[in-house]
């Protein structure tokens, strides 16, 4: 493998006890990730997702050194995380969700001033860094408020300025944009496009928000029971899923359902509207033109597959799909 990120064969086992009794508890072993190989490209922006469980989190905190992987070979920017934990920090930015790095009495301005010093950033470096982040996140009425006064959304934001003050090389995002309103959802990842853009920032992204995947990333990966099962475009992850593309037809007047398109089939019917559904990986324009031509149109629109329904049909093809995955937390 040649790339920024490297995983070949990585594993992660963990010891857990569950109770087997009144007063006894056996030993099991979990492996969360299970022989997992991939490489990402200095400046790829790439979306790593899959179900609770599925053992996103644990990759990431082997990226970063928290955690050591229990077999199989791992290097970031040619450094071994586990090994050189310190080095690696320096060249690496982290965004936990559900965790803040954060001083959570301090006012955001001063947890700001104590990132610079850990990372010993120049001053005139921190400024202009710190100067971008605010303006494009929206930062400037809550640099004197305590973090611990902030709303999750609001943290959220000073969390990922936090990650980049010291313009690391590789930035790993799990779960950014949770809790966060519509408003600032947009204004993060317009935020996240113009660091991988004009930064060449590598990110690796997780998250269960799928519309972040579709408005950041060219390149997908889904990990379920610790394992890979795709790699590629959204574009091959729809066709892989053998997903369904909707043309929504409004008529000039009611009409029995369209039924001479080749390649498509009616789903629904509401008076003059009409839903026909095809196959994701192919073209829309061969259909359009059909109904086109053979019925009097007022509009049309297609409508993409819900990616959270891909996934799911890619990891259980055999499920109803009203049913949610026994076991598991939909995606």
């Amino acid at each position: 493998m040649d790339g920024f990120i490297e995983l070949d064969g990585v594993e992660k086992v963990f010891d857990v006890r569950r109770r087997a009794g009144l007063l006894r508890r056996e030993r099991h072993r979990v492996r969360a990730v299970d022989g997992i190989s991939f490489s990402v490209a200095a400046g790829e922006m790439v979306g790593y997702i899959g179900p609770n469980g599925a053992g996103k989190s644990t990759t990431i905190k082997m990226l970063t050194g928290i955690l050591v992987p229990s077999g199989g070979r791992l290097r970031v920017a040619g450094i071994d995380p586990s090994r050189e934990r310190t080095r690696l920090a320096h060249r690496i930015g982290v965004v936990f969700g559900q965790r803040t790095t954060l001083w959570w009495d301090l006012p955001l301005r001063d947890s700001y001033g104590l990132v610079r010093r850990m990372y010993r950033v120049p001053e005139a470096r921190y400024r202009a860094n710190l100067e971008r982040c605010v303006e494009l996140l929206d930062l400037g009425d809550l640099l004197d408020v305590p973090v611990r006064q902030l709303s999750l959304g609001q943290r959220m934001r000073g969390d990922i300025a936090a990650a980049l003050l010291h313009d690391p090389e590789v930035l790993y995002l799990d779960e950014p944009t949770i809790g966060l309103d519509v408003v600032s959802k947009a204004k993060v990842r317009q935020f996240l496009r113009e660091v991988n853009t004009e930064r060449g920032t590598t990110v690796l992204l997780t998250t269960h928000d799928l519309t972040d995947i579709e408005q950041l990333c060219r390149r997908v990966m889904v990990i379920d029971h610790g394992r890979l099962v795709h790699d590629g475009g959204l574009e091959e992850l729809h066709a892989a899923a053998g997903g369904e593309r909707t043309l929504v037809v409004d008529l000039a007047r009611e009409s029995p359902p369209i039924a001479d398109v080749p390649g498509a089939r009616v789903v629904k019917v509401e008076g003059p509207r009409q839903w026909l559904a095809f196959a994701a990986g192919s073209s829309a324009a061969p259909v359009v033109a059909a109904v086109a031509e053979r019925y009097p149109l007022v509009d049309l629109s297609v409508r993409e597959p819900d990616i959270e329904d891909v996934i799911a049909t890619l990891l259980y093809p055999q499920r109803d799909p009203d049913q949610k995955p026994a076991g598991r937390t939909a995606l």
